[in-house]
């Protein structure tokens, strides 16, 4: 049997919310089966839970921000993958805060929090999401979609008019049979560009960006002092985004997911899609025997840190 897995001990980070510009102290948690990624707000009394699923998600404006009654949990996507791509099914996450913390800019601090924690499996099956049908998403230019696939592979494009994009690295595809979410993925870092930082600001957003956490671009080039981590980083943080988006379906996926332009709102569309069509998908689960028929990043990844 393919087992759920969480953390084998409790770790914990600070940092700083990439839109708020707050402090923020976050705590993983190991948590029993069959509980799914859940944030728990310990800032309020008593606390409050706050699940990540896609149903939660109530703004997507830069980032995917889960809301319950009054209480917030922004920008939970970077955070997603990394638990996605690394194999963990059941976390709790304590934050006294209303967005998890920046870091860097990408995955890879969160990568590195599951690691020092530990994985461990635990007595209950772990249950994919297998797409049946074709489930697509369009808006205008943009679009994005899940099909049946056996495995699970990631497609993501993406277009804007600046001299570091070109044919070459817009475009970007993955194979999580044949790449981990560690070693391909996990280091892309958001991006912004200046013409747009004093609209965001106006409007209460990347309060807390900064050229430590982001790439920055003015009309001609990378402002970061030792620029691009690769020569494709923009479009993979992208696809990175898209996974912690996906994650939010509740289980891991077994299917292809394809994109052009697409964003947080998008992608939370396309899940809330999915979860409507009850013919589109199913939940599976996987004896040991059967793991060689299934080269998904959730497998591959997992098996790197066991």
């Amino acid at each position: 049997m393919i087992f759920q897995r969480t953390l084998k001990q409790t770790v914990r980070t600070t940092g700083v919310g990439l839109h708020t510009g707050h402090k923020v102290n976050l705590a993983l948690h190991p948590a029993a089966p069959n509980t799914g990624i859940v944030f728990r707000r310990v800032d309020v009394s008593p606390p409050v839970e706050l699940p990540a699923r896609a149903e939660v998600v109530l703004d997507t404006r830069l980032s995917s921000c889960l809301v319950v009654d009054i209480l917030r949990v922004s920008t939970v996507e970077h955070f997603m993958a990394a638990l996605a791509g690394m194999g963990v099914d059941n976390c709790l996450i304590d934050i006294d805060a209303d967005e998890v913390p920046i870091m860097d800019g990408s995955s890879a601090p969160f990568v590195y929090l599951i690691q020092t924690a530990g994985i461990e499996n635990q007595a209950a099956p772990r249950q994919y999401i297998r797409i049946k049908e074709r489930v697509e998403i369009v808006q205008g230019d943009k679009r994005a979609s899940l099909s049946p696939h056996a495995g699970f592979t990631m497609q993501f494009s993406i277009e804007f008019d600046h001299p570091t994009l070109d044919d070459s690295n817009s475009d970007v595809a993955v194979d999580f049979g044949k790449t981990t979410f560690a070693q391909g993925v996990a280091r892309a870092r958001t991006f912004c560009f200046t013409r747009d930082v004093e609209a965001m600001h106006k409007a209460g957003l990347a309060l807390g960006g900064n050229l430590g956490n982001a790439i920055v671009m003015d009309e001609f080039r990378v402002l970061n002092e030792n620029g691009l981590r690769f020569d494709n980083e923009l479009v993979k943080h992208k696809l990175l985004d898209a996974l912690g988006d996906l994650f939010l379906l509740g289980h891991p996926i077994i299917g292809a997911y394809e994109a052009v332009k697409s964003g947080h709102a998008l992608n939370n569309q396309l899940c809330r899609a999915l979860l409507a069509k009850q013919s589109a998908w199913e939940l599976v689960s996987f004896t040991e025997t059967q793991r060689g028929s299934l080269p998904s990043a959730y497998i591959a990844s997992t098996l790197e840190v066991a």
